[in-house]
């Protein structure tokens, strides 16, 4: 066998699954997916269905190609179908049947095929293998290592794995330099066809939500909550909290004394990103005027999930916002479809000062 010897593979597969700290099974697996791909190369076409079994104690293997049982006289793929009077007795249209072939030699390409077949998929393995590792931590902020700062997206080395921050989940504005050190939330564990990717992020509202957790000891024991958030990551976020304890004051707890606490948080993600801390109500109205803030709101009408917001001219470019991020975001916060509608102020009455009131009340007694 020219340039790939089976007995020496086959002896190897602990070896290999020891090094790459892979169960033995994946590993024969592997080799036998690059035996497979060896001898289609040599015997056939990408169209065949080909599986090989390797034995580890003779080191002698065997590829079996499948094909579909179709009916006879019918215009057919030799690669992938198999007239009825061909296939072997018993056979049904229909059917899948495996024809089986011994393994004695591959030529020079197979070989080299069979070879890259091998160091791809123990590559593959080994990461997914990681990965799976890394199960628990999703949900979690680690640090890394930004390695490669791509148009799309930003490479990030964990130390035993690697994952992405794609652009959408990155901060807006905010420059990503090979080298650097930083702060990631692990989204997920991204599953295909190509392996396992580590999803990471900045710009998600969990991220923020992660850090507060850090800052706020009083979310673990039960004092305050997180009802909800809502990020326009690098711009803004909303996040609405409660109180388990009346005498506790829920937004002051997340404040921290003298801001100590959002500060934190903001040093993380970045000064230019305001944070909008509000009270969480189970009043729908009440949680509209809050998220709204700091908008001054006049007027609540509420509607199936709709609700109408009046507020006075002086107060309308807040209520809404730059580019129309306050109400955005106020309506992503709570749930509603928010519509601010302008309202015209009350008339002020005119104070009277004391000389006023006394010339006033002079004259309604001279007319008594």
């Amino acid at each position: 066998m020219e340039n790939l010897d089976l007995k020496q593979m086959s002896t190897m597969v602990d070896l290999i699954a020891e090094e790459k700290g892979l169960p033995k099974d994946t590993v024969l697996d592997v080799i036998e997916q690059a035996i497979a791909a060896a001898w289609r190369k040599d015997n056939g076409d990408r169209d065949m269905n080909v599986r090989a079994v390797l034995n580890t104690k003779t080191g002698e293997a065997d590829v079996f190609v499948a094909r579909e049982v179709i009916e006879d006289d019918l215009a057919y793929n030799p690669s992938t179908e198999i007239p009825l009077k061909e296939a072997k007795k018993g056979s049904k249209i229909g059917d899948i049947v495996e024809e089986k072939f011994k393994v004695t030699s591959f030529g020079r390409v197979a070989a080299m095929t069979a070879k890259q077949v091998v160091v791809q998929r123990l590559r593959e393995a080994e990461n997914d293998a990681v990965l799976t590792a890394f199960e628990d931590k999703v949900g979690t902020v680690v640090t890394g290592t930004i390695s490669r700062v791509e148009p799309k997206l930003v490479r990030i080395d964990l130390g035993k794995a690697s994952g992405i921050m794609p652009r959408s989940e990155q901060i807006d504005g905010e420059y990503y330099t090979v080298g650097n050190r930083i702060k990631v939330f692990i989204k997920n564990i991204e599953r295909n066809d190509r392996g396992a990717q580590l999803i990471l992020s900045r710009g998600s509202a969990e991220f923020v939500e992660y850090l507060f957790r850090q800052e706020v000891p009083e979310i673990e024991n039960g004092t305050v909550e997180i009802r909800g958030i809502a990020r326009e990551a690098g711009r803004r976020t909303k996040i609405a909290v409660a109180s388990t304890v009346p005498s506790i004051d829920p937004v002051g707890t997340f404040v921290g004394g003298r801001g100590i606490r959002v500060q934190a948080v903001m040093n993380e993600i970045g000064e230019k990103e305001k944070i909008d801390v509000i009270t969480w109500s189970d009043n729908a109205s009440e949680y509209i005027r809050e998220a709204l803030s700091p908008a001054e709101v006049m007027k609540v009408e509420i509607e199936d999930k709709k609700a109408k917001v009046y507020v006075t001219e002086d107060q309308q470019s807040i209520a809404i916002g730059k580019q129309g991020q306050n109400v955005r975001l106020a309506s992503k916060l709570t749930g509603y479809e928010i519509d601010i509608v302008l309202s015209k102020a009350a008339p002020k009455k005119k104070k009277q000062n004391v000389e006023d009131s006394l010339l006033s009340a002079i004259e309604e007694t001279a007319e008594d």
